[in-house]
Formats: C-alpha cells, sequence, structure tokens
C-alpha cells in the first residue's frame, strides 16, 4: 500500500512534465511559423509568458494532489521524502527551462531584425529579389562607369545614361514586389519610363556616328535592349543573353582596336559584359519565368513615378468681386415686340419686296463672263496663301564637308561633287569613315584598319589594302574597286553596289543583307572584268531534318 501511494505523485509528476514539454515545443513550433511574418520578438515573448503560466500550473496541481493524499481517510502513510524530492527537481527544471527562453526573448528584444527559420527580415523590409538587384549596381555597374570615367568623352556620357536606366528599372522591380500585377494597359505605362530610357541611349549612338569610340557606343546600345526583360513573361534570362551576344560583336572590334595598347579598353569590355552575365544570374535565382509580382498587396499606379504634393493643399480662391452698381437701368425685354415686327412684315404679302433693287443684265454674272473672272481672283484669300507658303519643305541644313584626320580616324563628310579626294599618309592601325557623301570619287592609298560607308549615294571608292572588314551600310549607287587585297566585305540595306575585284581578293568573303541590284565584278587574264550578280531571291524547303536554302534561278 505504501508504494502505490509513493508511485502515485511519481506518475503524476512525470505525466505534468511530459505534458508541459509538449506543451511547450508546440507552441514553439507555432511561433516559429508567426516568426516567419516578421514578428520574431514577439513570439519569443509570448512563448516565455505561456511557459511560465504553465510551469506554475502543473506546480500548482502538483501541491494540490499531494494535499489530497495527505487528507485521505484511513491513516494511510504520507508519500515517502524522496518522491517529493523528484517532483521538485522536475518543477525546477521547468523553471530553468521558462528562464532560458526569457533570456532569448531579452536579446531578441535588443536586436532591430534577425533571421528566424531562414526567413530574413532587413531593417528596411527589403526583399532578398532587392538586395540582390543592389548588389549588382555596386558591383558590375559601379566598376562599368569607373572604366568609363576613365575612358572620358562619349562613353562616359552614355555610362551615365545606363546607369539612369537600371535606377529606372530598380524602381520598377521593388514597385512589382509590393504590388500586383495590373491589367496589359497600364502595364505599358509603367514600362515606359524604361522604354524612354533605351531610347534616349540608341538615339546618343546614331547622333555620334562620327565618334573615335562609335564602337564602344554601338555595344552599349545593341544589348541595352536586355532591360526590357520585365516585359518578358516566360524565359527572360535568355532573352537577355542574346542581347549580350549582340554586344560582342562591336565589343571583339573594341578587343582587337585596343588590346595591345591601351588596357582601360579592355577592363571596360570585361566589367561591361559582366553587368548582363550577372543579371542573366539574378533573373535565373529570383525570376526564372518572369517577372514576380507581389500576390497580397495593392493594385501597381498607373504611373512609376507619382509626384508627391509638396506641401499643404492651397487655400480656396478668393469669392468674387461684388457687382458694380451703376445709374443706367436694366434695359427692358422687347423680345415680344421684335416677333411682333417679324410676323407684320410678312403678313405684307407682295408688298414686300418694293423695297428690294432690280439688277440688270450688265451685273449678273451667268451673263457678263468679266465678272466671273474677278469673282473668282476676290476668291483667293491671303491667309491661304500664307499657309501654303508655310506648309512648303523647307530646305535641308547644308554641312560643310570634311576631311582630316582625328586621332586615328579619317573622317570624310559631307562631300558633294568632289572627284578629286585622296588620303595618301595612311597606317595600319587606321579607320576611314565616309558619311553622307554624294557624287564624289574617294582614292585611298596604302593599308588601313577599317574602312566604313555610311548614307552615302552616287559614291566611287578605290582602296588598296584592308586588313579588317570594309561595310557598306545606307547607301545607294555605290562602286567600289580594290587595288590589292581586303578580308571581308560587309553590304547592308544598300540599294546598286558595283565591286571590282584584283586578283589578290578573289577570295573575299562578301556578306549581304537586305541589299539589291548588287554586282561582283571578277578580273579576267584579258584585263576586262567578267560581271556576276549576287543573287535576291532565295527558294527554302524542308528535307526532313532542316531548311535547306538555296537562290532561285530565273527563267530570262
Amino acid at each position: 500500500m505504501c508504494m502505490g501511494y509513493w508511485c502515485r505523485p511519481l506518475s503524476l509528476s512525470l505525466s505534468l512534465s511530459l505534458s508541459l514539454s509538449l506543451f511547450l515545443f508546440g507552441q514553439l513550433g507555432l511561433h516559429a511559423l508567426f516568426g516567419k511574418a516578421g514578428s520574431a520578438r514577439g513570439a519569443a515573448v509570448l512563448l516565455a509568458e505561456r511557459g511560465a503560466r504553465a510551469a506554475a500550473q502543473a506546480e500548482r496541481s502538483a501541491d494540490s494532489h499531494t494535499a489530497d493524499l495527505h487528507r485521505e481517510p484511513g491513516n494511510k502513510p504520507r508519500i515517502p521524502a524522496e518522491g517529493l524530492t523528484i517532483m521538485e527537481a522536475l518543477v525546477e527544471r521547468l523553471e530553468q527551462a521558462v528562464i532560458r527562453l526569457e533570456a532569448v526573448s531579452s536579446k531578441l528584444q535588443g536586436c532591430s531584425g534577425g533571421l528566424i527559420n531562414g526567413v530574413i527580415n532587413g531593417i528596411n523590409g527589403e526583399s532578398q529579389c532587392m538586395d540582390a538587384f543592389d548588389r549588382l549596381l555596386k558591383g558590375s555597374l559601379s566598376e562599368y562607369l569607373k572604366n568609363s570615367r576613365t575612358i572620358g568623352g562619349d562613353v562616359a556620357q552614355h555610362a551615365e545614361m545606363v546607369q539612369n536606366a537600371l535606377q529606372v528599372q530598380r524602381t520598377f522591380i521593388k514597385m512589382a514586389s509590393t504590388h500586383q500585377e495590373p491589367a496589359q494597359a497600364e502595364l505599358a505605362d509603367l514600362l515606359r519610363p524604361i522604354s524612354e530610357k533605351i531610347e534616349e541611349i540608341q538615339n546618343f549612338r546614331e547622333k555620334n556616328r562620327g565618334s573615335q569610340l562609335f564602337n564602344h557606343l554601338s555595344a552599349v546600345s545593341e544589348s541595352i535592349p536586355a532591360l526590357g526583360w520585365v516585359a518578358v513573361s516566360q524565359k527572360p534570362g535568355p532573352y537577355v543573353k542574346e542581347m549580350n551576344d549582340a554586344a560582342m560583336f562591336y565589343t571583339n572590334r573594341v578587343l582587337k582596336d585596343y588590346k595591345d595598347t591601351d588596357p582601360c579598353h579592355v577592363e571596360w569590355v570585361r566589367s561591361y559584359l559582366n553587368i548582363w552575365t550577372e543579371l542573366q544570374t539574378y533573373i535565373k535565382q529570383h525570376h526564372t519565368t518572369g517577372l514576380v509580382w507581389s500576390k497580397t498587396g495593392p493594385v501597381a499606379p498607373p504611373s512609376l513615378f507619382v509626384a508627391k504634393p509638396a506641401g499643404p493643399c492651397p487655400p480656396p480662391p478668393p469669392p468674387p468681386p461684388p457687382p458694380i452698381f451703376t445709374d443706367e437701368e436694366p434695359k427692358p425685354d422687347n423680345s415680344a415686340a421684335q416677333r411682333s415686327a417679324l410676323f407684320a412684315q410678312l403678313n405684307q404679302g407682295e408688298a414686300i419686296t418694293n423695297r428690294l433693287k432690280h439688277v440688270s443684265d450688265q451685273q449678273k454674272t451667268h451673263k457678263n463672263p468679266n465678272l466671273r473672272s474677278q469673282g473668282e481672283a476676290q476668291k483667293t484669300s491671303p491667309t491661304k496663301g500664307k499657309a501654303s507658303s508655310s506648309s512648303a519643305p523647307t530646305p535641308a541644313k547644308k554641312h560643310s564637308p570634311v576631311l582630316e584626320l582625328e586621332g586615328k580616324k579619317w573622317r570624310v563628310e559631307y562631300q558633294e561633287q568632289t572627284h578629286d579626294l585622296v588620303i595618301e599618309e595612311t597606317e595600319l592601325k587606321q579607320v576611314v569613315y565616309i558619311f553622307s557623301c554624294n557624287n564624289s570619287t574617294i582614292q585611298i592609298k596604302g593599308k588601313v584598319n577599317s574602312i566604313i560607308v555610311d548614307n552615302c549615294k552616287k559614291l566611287g571608292l578605290v582602296f588598296e589594302n584592308v586588313v579588317g572588314i570594309l561595310e557598306v551600310i545606307n547607301s545607294r549607287d555605290i562602286q567600289l574597286q580594290v587595288l590589292g587585297k581586303v578580308p571581308t566585305m560587309s553590304i547592308n540595306k544598300t540599294e546598286g553596289c558595283h565591286v571590282y575585284l584584283s586578283k589578290e581578293s578573289l577570295d573575299c568573303e562578301i556578306v549581304s543583307a537586305k541589299s539589291s541590284e548588287m554586282n561582283i565584278l571578277v578580273p579576267q587574264e584579258d584585263d576586262d572584268y567578267r560581271e556576276f550578280p549576287v543573287p535576291e531571291q532565295f527558294k527554302t524547303v524542308w528535307d526532313g531534318s532542316k531548311l535547306v536554302t538555296e537562290p532561285t534561278e530565273l527563267a530570262g
């Protein structure tokens, strides 16, 4: 009997201890989930309070049960001292656990943010997505700006535009992380600031085609549409990679020109391409299948930049001035009298035509041709004449012709009706840029790096040797003659182009796109030329595994 009464409180204390432990672990799991919502400090404090109340309740239950055992009738033996000692030890351990939870709560109260269950609660509430984008701006973009400012000139100005465009995109991404996706019409308005920045960067390249750093500007302009990935719904990462590959065509030219002369330009290429490489990594981690919008926030505003009022609302306008009192009395309403007079005149009958003036035959236009010619002359109003004169097209602005060497670049621009242009003192690293020349002939002696013909009409070009490429773009009626050797020719958006090859340049590669009326003249043994047209029409068929394209042969 004694052992039964002794085991009874001991088993009760163990069950209370187990129940309290399960309670604490259950509360810990619930408030860990609660901590994910951003209130880790409140969860810990609440957990400590509930643990303390549970320990006190366990102790009161144990004391109550012990008192009941002491009051049982029948003179049954009391609980041994060993059982009370074990129960007190268990209660003490539970009190120690509560003290530790309170210590954790106090530590969390001293911190502004913490890491709970892998969820980061930042000081400003910014998500991991924005932190990763800020690292891109502080890393690759900052290095690109530094290298661009070192080069200076148009490259530095272009880099500032790129920085502004990325800052606008950061604002857009931050807005998307806190707002729900709007309708397509409103989404187009939100994307307009990014589109305007892209257009500004591309227009800068077009306005500075004569720049010595044209390849730098082209690399940026060809790849900056990558910022439009926020509008790509399925795979924005590959889209950015495609734009990056478009830039590499011009960055390879920069590396070729400055690899052995100026390492700063090499670093510029590396830092600029790193921007798009890191952007691909960022998209893969946070926006794999498209820009992620908030699911719980409000709908996005109609404009990306909402102007905030600078101060309180302006005061209401003052009341109108009091009416001006004059000595004149108000005129009576005589509309009824006017109507009566009108009906009286209508009731006159035939007498109403007595006041009309008779017109003779000499005054009638259908019987007098001279009056008709005078009337037509009077119909021409001076305002109409002014309008026609103002609508006349304004003459194009005339530019002064240019033929000069700037650094390593020969500039031949705005030449008109000039057939004696000769460039003699050339070097291997020099580039010749011919722009907007009409009805002119240019001769280039020696060996140069490359030649570019842009927006020219009826131009004749004779050159000896080119190390890189000869490029013709946006031109009409161009005649090219090679006296030495050229490895590659590129003809784009050109109507009418005749190329006279030399015997040393028969292995030249000619690449054409969006061009017409192209003819290649190959030298013969009798110092004559044989003309071969470049195909303009092609036929494409499916052979079962791939597309096969070949020029069509039209029956003549």
